[in-house]
């Protein structure tokens, strides 16, 4: 099953590698045997759906996640085998998704307005007040 991560990216299910292992945690007689924790690994690297500009996106944002130029998502949440595949599925295009966005536009730092700065003053000037009107009053 492909994994279409955006409109104009789908990665297909040949560059996909699925590993699956016994999930650890509560669950009875069952979970003993059955392999339902889930590895889903994508070689970014080698992928022939992206261009070199994603790649290198890709590689440089998701550098921390990167193992060998391949990125590995886990799932063991649920009981089922095909539950943690979809929750698989979801994290890495999630990941890749994120990984290709556009940066969000940088913060023009701005000086606070006049009368902000009138009102801050104004509220430090209340407080002060009000503390001074909880001290005991001096013995003059």
């Amino acid at each position: 099953m492909d994994l279409e991560v955006s409109a104009a990216l789908t990665i297909p299910a040949a560059e996909l590698g699925w590993r699956f292992s016994r999930s650890s945690g509560p669950g009875g007689q069952h979970v003993n045997t059955s392999d339902s924790r889930v590895e889903l690994t994508w070689n970014v690297v080698a992928s022939a759906v992206l261009s070199d500009d994603q790649r290198l996106m890709l590689v440089t944002r998701l550098d921390s996640r990167l193992i060998a130029g391949s990125i590995t998502v886990t799932a063991s949440e649920r009981r089922s085998q095909l539950r943690n595949r979809e929750i698989a599925l979801a994290k890495l295009a999630g990941l890749v998704a994120g990984g290709l966005a556009p940066e969000a536009a940088r913060r023009r730092a701005t000086k606070p307005t006049r009368g902000s700065n009138r009102r801050r003053l104004a509220a430090k000037e209340q407080r002060s007040a009000t503390k001074r009107q909880r001290q005991r009053p001096s013995a003059e």
